[in-house]
C-alpha cells in the first residue's frame, strides 16, 4: 500500500517590502487584500499544527499544489523553503506552484529555484525546473503541471499552455502500462468545480482532453481553499479530481474552508494494472 498525503496553498508567508517598486504593479492589490482580510485568515500557527499532525500520519509522499506565498515576493519563496524542509525532504515532498507564487513575469524563474530540489524531474538535481516535470517513487508516477501564469489585476486566472498540455499527454501515455499509478499535480482545477470565470484555469478544456487521452489515476489541485471532488471521463472509467482547502486557513468563512490535508489509501486492484483508493 502506498500512502499520499495532499497540502495546498500554504500562504503562510509574511510579505516584507525590500522597496516600493516591489508592488508598483499587481502586488499592490495582493498587499491591500493580505492587509485586510488574508492575514487573518491564514495564520502560521494553523499550518504549523497541520504539519505536526502530518508527521504523525508518515505518509510515504506529501503532493503540495502551490501557492505558498501571498504576493511572490523574493523573501516570500525563502520563507516558504523553511515550509518546505518542514514537510519533508525533496525526496518525499513534490511540489507545483500556485498563481500567487506567479504574480508577476520579473524574476518568476529566479524566484522558483529557491524550490527546485521539491520541483524537478528525476534525477535532474542541476538541472532547470521545467514542466511537466516527473517523479517516480515507490510505485507512483507524480506529474507536476504548471498552471501558474502571471494574469491581470482582479484576476486569478491560470494556464498550462499548449506545449505543455502536448508533453503531459506524451508524458501520461508513456507511464501506461508500467503499473505505476499515475498522479497529475496541477494548482488551478481542470474542471468546473463552481469558481468564477476569473479564477479558472482559462484552457480547462484542452487540459482535460490531454489527461484523457494520456490515462492517469488521479489528478489533484488546490486553490479552491475547500475540499472538491469531481472527475474527468477517461478511456477506462472516470479519473477522480480532488482539491483540498488551505493548509494555514482559520476557516472564518466555514467549516468547509477550514485548514486540512487528504490522505490517499493506494492499493493495488483485483485485474492487472488497477489500483482502490481510499481518501481519508
Amino acid at each position: 500500500m502506498i500512502v499520499l498525503a495532499h497540502v495546498s496553498d500554504l500562504h503562510a508567508t509574511r510579505p516584507r517590502l525590500r522597496h516600493p517598486g516591489e508592488i508598483l504593479n499587481k502586488r499592490a492589490l495582493g498587499l491591500l487584500s493580505w492587509l485586510v482580510r488574508r492575514r487573518r485568515e491564514h495564520r502560521p500557527y494553523v499550518l504549523e499544527a497541520l504539519i505536526d499532525d502530518l508527521e504523525r500520519t508518515q505518509p510515504d509522499h506529501v503532493a503540495v499544489t502551490g501557492d505558498l506565498t501571498q504576493l511572490g515576493l523574493l523573501r516570500e519563496f525563502e520563507q516558504a523553503l523553511g515550509w518546505l524542509r518542514r514537510l519533508g525532504d525533496p525526496v518525499r515532498v513534490s511540489l507545483v506552484p500556485g498563481n500567487h507564487d506567479a504574480q508577476v513575469r520579473s524574476r518568476q524563474a529566479r524566484s522558483w529555484q529557491h524550490w527546485g530540489e521539491y520541483m524537478r524531474s528525476d534525477p535532474g538535481a542541476d538541472a532547470k525546473v521545467v514542466f511537466p516535470s516527473l517523479r517516480i517513487r515507490d510505485g507512483l508516477a507524480l506529474v507536476g503541471v504548471s498552471s501558474a501564469e502571471p494574469s491581470a489585476p482582479f484576476l486569478a486566472t491560470g494556464r498550462v499552455g499548449r506545449s505543455q498540455r502536448e508533453a503531459l499527454e506524451e508524458s501520461l501515455g508513456k507511464l501506461s502500462g508500467r503499473g505505476l499509478f499515475r498522479v497529475v499535480l496541477i494548482h488551478h482545477p481542470p474542471t468546473d468545480v463552481g469558481l468564477a470565470q476569473r479564477r479558472r484555469l482559462t484552457d480547462a478544456s484542452a487540459v482535460r482532453d490531454a489527461i484523457a487521452r494520456g490515462g492517469a489515476d488521479l489528478v489533484l489541485h488546490g486553490h479552491t481553499h475547500r475540499t472538491a471532488a469531481s472527475a474527468i471521463p477517461g478511456a477506462n472509467g472516470p479519473i477522480p479530481v480532488a482539491g483540498v482547502p488551505s493548509a494555514s486557513a482559520l476557516g472564518r468563512r466555514g467549516d468547509a474552508r477550514r485548514a486540512r490535508y487528504h490522505v490517499y489509501r493506494i492499493e493495488p486492484g483485483e485485474s492487472a494494472g488497477s489500483f482502490q483508493i481510499r481518501r481519508e
